[in-house]
Formats: C-alpha cells, sequence, structure tokens
C-alpha cells in the first residue's frame, strides 16, 4: 500500500469547479460520477475514472472506503467494504485523484473520522494537491464544521476553516426535510455547491426522483446562488435529464457502481460505466 511519503509533491492547480458548472459539456447541467475510490482494485479504478472522464464527465466524486457509511445503501456499501478488505486507503484514493487532475475537478466523499485520523491540515492539504477542491462529509453536521466536533481537530477555527485555508470547501448537504432556518444556514455557508439530497433515505437506483426535489431546489433558488448538484437515487439517462431541467450538476453513483461491480475484468467495467455516462451526458444535452 502506498504511504503519504511515496506521495508525489504536487502544486494545486486551482479553482476549476466554479467553471465546471458553469459551462458543463452537456450544456445544461454538470455531469458528477460517484465511484468508490480503489473498487474493485486500484488498476481498474484508475481506468474507471479515466473512462468516465472521456465519457463526459464534468467533475468526478470519489468515495473514500469507510468501515460504517451511514449515508450509503446496499450497492455503496458492499463496494466500501470489497475496498477495505483489499487494504484500500485515503492516501491510495487521493493518489487516484493526483493521477487524473489535469482533466477534472475532483470532490471526494468521506467521514468525519477519517479526516480527524489522517489530521485535518495535512488531509485538506493533501486532497488540495491532489487536485480536489471540495469534500461531502455526511456525518458532520454544518455547525458543527464551524467548531463544536471540529475543536477536537484544532484549538482555533473548525474543519471548514482549515479546509478553507487549503482551497478546500466543505460542501453542504441539503434534503427536503430540511428546514427553512437550516436552509438559510446552508445558503450562507454554500462556497462552491450545495448537494441536494433527492430523497429522504441513502444512497441507491430508484425507480423515480424524488417528489419532493422541485420543492427544495425552489427553496434554495430563492437563498442562494450557488451551484446546486442533487444526488441519491439517480441511475438512469432519462432521470439525469429531468434533474438537469431543475439543478446545475447531476450526480450518478450507485447505478455506475453496480455496473462495476457486476462486470468480469476492468476493460467492461469501463465500457459498461462509461456508456451509461455518455448516455446521461447525451440525455442531458438533448433536454
Amino acid at each position: 500500500m502506498s504511504t503519504d511519503e511515496q506521495a508525489p509533491e504536487l502544486t494545486p492547480l486551482g479553482p476549476r469547479l466554479a467553471r465546471a458548472f458553469a459551462a458543463p459539456r452537456a450544456q445544461r447541467a454538470a455531469l458528477i460520477p460517484y465511484v468508490t475510490g480503489g473498487h474493485p482494485d486500484l488498476e481498474t479504478s484508475s481506468r474507471v475514472i479515466g473512462a468516465l472522464i472521456d465519457a463526459g464527465a464534468d467533475i468526478v466524486e470519489l468515495g473514500i472506503p469507510f468501515s460504517d457509511p451511514i449515508a450509503d445503501g446496499p450497492v455503496v456499501q458492499r463496494s466500501t467494504q470489497e475496498a477495505l478488505l483489499a487494504g484500500v486507503t485515503p492516501d491510495d484514493v487521493l493518489q487516484l485523484a493526483a493521477a487524473h487532475r489535469g482533466s477534472a475537478p475532483f470532490v471526494l466523499l468521506t467521514y468525519v473520522n477519517t479526516v480527524l485520523a489522517f489530521g485535518p491540515e495535512r488531509f485538506f492539504a493533501r486532497a488540495a494537491a491532489s487536485g480536489v477542491e471540495a469534500l461531502v462529509i455526511p456525518d458532520l453536521p454544518l455547525d458543527e464544521a464551524a467548531g463544536g466536533v471540529a475543536a477536537l481537530a484544532a484549538e482555533a477555527g473548525g474543519l471548514t476553516a482549515l479546509a478553507a485555508a487549503n482551497g478546500v470547501s466543505l460542501v453542504p448537504m441539503a434534503t427536503p426535510t430540511s428546514t427553512d432556518e437550516r436552509l438559510d444556514m446552508l445558503a450562507e455557508a454554500a462556497t462552491t455547491f450545495i448537494y441536494c439530497v433527492a430523497v429522504t433515505g441513502v444512497t441507491g437506483a430508484r425507480r423515480e426522483v424524488g417528489a419532493d426535489l422541485p420543492d427544495l431546489v425552489g427553496r434554495l433558488r430563492a437563498r442562494t446562488d450557488a451551484p446546486l448538484a442533487v444526488g441519491f437515487g439517480i441511475s438512469t439517462p432519462e432521470q439525469a435529464a429531468r434533474v438537469a431541467g431543475l439543478a446545475d450538476g447531476v450526480i450518478i453513483g450507485s447505478a455506475l457502481i453496480d455496473l462495476i461491480a457486476r462486470s468480469a475484468d476492468a476493460g467492461g467495467a469501463c465500457g459498461a460505466a462509461g456508456d451509461l455516462l455518455s448516455a446521461a451526458s447525451a440525455a442531458i444535452a438533448g433536454g
């Protein structure tokens, strides 16, 4: 396994998320695939990331394998467990991002214990150098990111300040059940984008996009100009096109991970994942 000492010295590339949302390749909304870093193995994972970028990804979201991924459904949980059993570490996922950082900006999904165990300042510095511009941390409430739990990591300032000092944004998450007061807080805190959860519950493919999504997007539009990216449950090109009519970014995760897991080899995984993303890109562009 890789170590921090083996990681190459990299210079941050600068903010590209804003450009990706402002000028997406499919024109109507940024296409954001989510895959578990290192699944099913590091070599295949790297090849899949390249295939997704070639197929139309504007931004790539990578999950760092974690033992208790509370926001994830069965497909993503299974992929994280398999990656952990294979010995995949946060360093490995950062190196995957670094290997492709010249082709797309990266977002990481991780959990707060991973950041604290790695060392927050070291983690954010490594992330920025690897082409990561934002982090989604589902188990870190926004108010605790600014202080509270974050005090475990630093005497002065919270994780938000530590991340910002390294050019990394912590992405607030909005759900259909978020109160108006909560949305006010999220809108004020957003510096790159807001992650809109399409449905209440965990990640996973669904037959229909959440009925409450238009209302959630409308409530946020009234509060902020920050880009809104929608995830949880988007699994088909048709769903991606519908969400693109509402939001600035479309996140597809579990459907891609399932295709990768079902593939016999790396070539099959790249082909299946690339085909789904290409179809989603075409559907978004076609409206």
